[in-house]
């Protein structure tokens, strides 16, 4: 989901496109996880959600939780922090959760209404595509799966997230 590679690392295959345009207002709000590629901080984890919250400084609070798979009372939250290091570029993203690492947040596709997204990084390591609701029509991700590849993505290793809590689904 967010707490993307902490290094960067040379990939032999082209350089991974972005979108011309982000509208931070839009994409502000909580997304639920529809996959991933593998990522160690959610490896035991179901019903993950980032919430993004526009700062006054310009930066962005980044709130990623889910409900550990063993015990969905029980609810694993990483706190961050966003920055855009170049306003002409804003689907490039930095995430911070603890310092000094930073990594990589590039949107490499979003909905013209903001309804779902595709975040990848340079190294081709991590992946995820979010969604405003838990669940995304196979058209859409089948579609999303394929831009993945298009851009380099090796995706045998996807991970569906699973979004099944229940009762513990809205808290």
């Amino acid at each position: 989901m967010i707490l993307i590679m902490w290094f960067n690392s040379s990939h032999g295959q082209k350089s991974l496109a972005v979108v011309p345009a982000v509208d931070l207002k839009k994409y502000a709000g909580t997304w639920y996880e529809i996959a991933r590629k593998p990522f160690s901080f959610e490896s035991k984890l179901k019903c993950i959600t980032a919430t993004y919250i526009l700062r006054d400084d310009g930066k962005i609070t980044v709130v990623n939780k889910g409900r550990l798979i063993s015990d969905p009372a029980k609810i694993k939250t990483a706190k961050g922090v966003a920055t855009i290091p170049d306003r002409n570029v804003p689907a490039k993203l930095k995430v911070q959760f603890f310092w000094p690492f930073k990594g990589n947040y590039w949107i490499m596709d979003l909905d013209k209404d903001y309804n779902y997204v595709l975040i990848g990084e340079p190294s081709f390591k991590y992946l995820w595509i979010l969604a405003r609701e838990n669940k995304l029509d196979k058209d859409t991700l089948d579609r999303l799966f394929k831009k993945a590849t298009e851009s380099g993505y090796d995706i045998t290793d996807i991970i569906m997230t699973e979004h099944d809590c229940g009762q513990y689904a809205n808290q």
